[in-house]
């Protein structure tokens, strides 16, 4: 089954309306083919943000290189690991915030990102912010949303809704003008990352008829299989309904998360294979 792309809307924005775009970047396939593609099609000029947002593995001072040497008139990288963590998960906390089951709703993250484009967005004088979700799923929305909510007469440009590219046409597209971008035709994947939860999508995960390979793509996490036969034990402390202390050491809550995902992947805690309805 298919997922139909949503309709334009009026806050979309038209090709030669806007002059400079703040994109959500993160280096990855998507919005490194974006960067360029903005500027081809739209003749914008363009400025990225990336945010830290507790992320495994992102070297952020390169993806901040590789979008100004492919052409953004600046690149931010904004740190909201304690705003992330502090004002968005400790409610998720509270609340036992889950979605269709066990998936705790990691790109709660939309929210902050959008907020942060719109301030760049002021700050920089720009008509319009870009994203890179597709049209099928729920990031668009809650990305949307926000930034209208923030910015009534922001307008929006979404690269994957208006071109025709799939995956192996956005690798070619790279290619041709020499993008480097981690996704290949032998490692479809891609990911969502930060200090709540990774994503991954694409490839045979996308298939419910086939077992999803996490040994190619799960490599900075243990796998079950492979996880110590010793238990780890953890003691929590929490004020307020609020973790405060790991094992006797008081904390941010953005650290303590962070502590206890490297505990947590050493045993091969928390994989999850979900299949969302995409109801919008």
């Amino acid at each position: 089954m298919k997922a139909e792309y949503v309709k334009v809307s009026s806050y979309e924005a038209k090709k030669g309306e806007v002059k400079k775009v703040v994109l959500l970047y993160s280096g990855g396939l998507d919005t490194s083919c974006m960067l360029t593609w903005i500027q081809e099609e739209y003749g914008a000029k363009v400025v990225t943000v990336t945010l830290d947002l507790g992320q495994q593995g992102d070297d952020l001072e390169a993806i901040k290189q590789k979008a100004l040497k492919f052409g953004a008139l600046k690149a931010y990288v904004v740190d909201v690991k304690d705003e992330f963590a502090d004002n968005y998960l400790a409610k998720m906390i509270k609340a036992n915030g889950s979605y269709q089951g066990d998936y705790h709703i990691s790109t709660i993250s939309r929210y902050l990102m959008a907020k942060v484009a719109i301030e760049i967005a002021e700050k920089e004088g720009a008509h319009a912010i870009a994203h890179g979700c597709t049209g099928k799923g729920n990031d668009q929305v809650r990305i949307e949303a926000a930034a209208l909510t923030l910015k009534p007469d922001i307008k929006v440009i979404a690269p994957v809704r208006e071109w025709s590219m799939g995956r192996d046409e956005e690798i070619e597209y790279a290619e041709k003008r020499g993008i480097p971008v981690p996704a290949k035709k032998d490692f479809p994947y891609s990911v969502d990352d930060n200090m709540w939860g990774m994503t991954w999508e694409s490839g045979e995960i996308e298939d419910p008829a086939q077992i999803p390979q996490y040994s190619k793509f799960l490599t900075t996490y243990t796998l079950p299989e492979n996880a110590p036969d010793q238990p780890e034990y953890v003691k929590l402390k929490f004020e307020k309904g609020i973790p405060v202390a790991l094992n006797g050491k008081r904390m941010k809550l953005s650290q303590l998360i962070m502590a206890l995902n490297k505990i947590a992947g050493r045993h091969g805690v928390g994989i999850l294979t979900h299949i969302e309805d995409r109801i919008m």
